[in-house]
């Protein structure tokens, strides 16, 4: 393991070296990141990841994605395509513990760095491959985007209305889940490590990602022959669980699916009789009546105000809310009481809010020190603190377009 930096997390021994591009793999380094591992972003020379320009908005040119997803790491140039970059690599591996990458499959062994190579070189490496299609199979050597994971692996089928072609979330999920169970397996391989000795390849698919999420769609369809279909803001019987309207225009979502929850809801809507009524008494009846249940309930939101009802809602046990902006969480006060959003320090924006370290440890919680860095900020104190190299070898480095 790596000696200790400046991070008290409980991955602080833990170096890692992130040699993906864009999400999927660096949103695992974010997240080993955040629980203190020192993570060592390899970027190439002048342009940088693409991720530095990326993001819907922008201010003043600046990515507002940029410096969530790299945060708490350390940018270091490194071209991997030449040799010299290949070379400094292994020597990185060397002092690494796991080694993040998420090329097409074969690109790494192209350069001279795949695991046979760098697993000689330090038999203790864990290697997270994040891929469209996984290391092996027909499909492996095919180009893919966290979007074509989520439809292959089911979810934008299943995203959406049912008059509409199928949708996709507002963010970019099949990465992010991809980048999720990478990061977990790392962890895992970590932990198998102090058995074995020895470190392993971490392959994630972005379509096996996705599949992971999809609940019990597979056996619905060949044991039952039932295909989900998109919804809308329902699940099919599943009830009462919706969006309903209210008086003054604004939206709550409720959900009181289960008995118990369903009877308290009733009595808070002044009907206490609709529990016992055959048509919505169990679970399946307000699956199979669950139009006119969704009816009954807008009729009854629909007279009031969004406050007052999620008054009496809340005051009942009824899980149910608005549905949230990025203003909405900004002003809400149980986000402010967990520090659910912090703002740290952007060297060019000033204060800068961003989502807080999930989940939250007791006695070692995860922390974010500082935003994503600049373009090699951190060349000198790993290219000549870590690996020893001189001024003169960082000069000539720099003239070769290595770093």
């Amino acid at each position: 393991m790596s000696s200790q930096h400046n991070s008290s997390g409980p991955l602080s021994d833990i170096r890692v070296l992130e040699a993906g591009q864009l999400l999927a793999g660096p949103f695992c380094g974010q997240l080993l990141g955040d629980f203190g591992a020192e993570v060592i972003k390899l970027e190439e020379p002048r342009r940088g990841d693409p991720m530095r320009a990326w993001g819907r908005e922008k201010f003043d040119g600046a990515s507002l994605w940029w410096p969530i997803v790299a945060r708490n790491k350390k940018s270091v140039t490194c071209n991997l395509r030449s040799a010299a970059g290949q070379e400094l690599v292994r020597k990185l591996v060397a002092e690494a513990d796991v080694l993040v990458e998420n090329f097409r499959p074969g690109t790494m062994e192209r350069w001279g760095l795949g695991y046979d190579e760098l697993s000689a070189i330090n038999p203790r490496l864990v290697m997270v491959r994040v891929t469209g299609y996984g290391q092996d199979g027909p499909y492996s050597e095919r180009a893919g985007f966290g979007s074509i994971g989520e439809a292959m692996g089911g979810l934008r089928y299943v995203t959406g209305t049912p008059d509409e072609p199928p949708s996709r979330c507002g963010i970019s999920i099949g990465d992010s889940l991809a980048g999720t169970f990478a990061a977990l397996g790392a962890l895992i391989a970590l932990h198998a490590r102090e058995r074995t000795g020895r470190g392993q390849v971490v392959d994630t698919a972005l379509y096996e990602a996705v599949l992971a999420m999809m609940e019990s769609l597979v056996p619905e369809w060949e044991i039952a022959g039932y295909q989900r279909e998109r919804t809308g803001a329902i699940l099919p019987n599943v009830a009462p669980s919706n969006v309903y309207p209210t008086r003054n225009g604004t939206s709550l979502l409720i959900a009181a699916n289960q008995d118990a929850v369903f009877g308290r809801l009733c009595a808070a809507m002044g009907s206490p009789e609709l529990s016992a009524d055959e048509r919505f008494a169990t679970h399946g009846a307000r699956g199979a009546n669950q139009e006119e249940l969704d009816q009954l309930i807008m009729d009854w939101t629909a007279q009031a105000d969004a406050d007052t009802l999620l008054q009496t809602l809340h005051r009942a046990g009824v899980p149910a809310g608005r549905v949230y902006t990025a203003q909405d969480m900004l002003s809400d006060a149980h986000f402010a009481a967990r520090r659910a959003i912090i703002r740290i320090t952007h060297p060019d924006l000033g204060e800068f809010p961003m989502q807080n370290v999930s989940p939250r440890l007791s006695q070692t919680p995860g922390t974010v020190r500082w935003v994503g860095p600049r373009l090699g900020a951190h060349n000198d104190e790993v290219l000549k603190g870590l690996l020893g190299l001189s001024d003169s070898d960082l000069t000539s480095l720099a003239e070769q377009g290595v770093i």
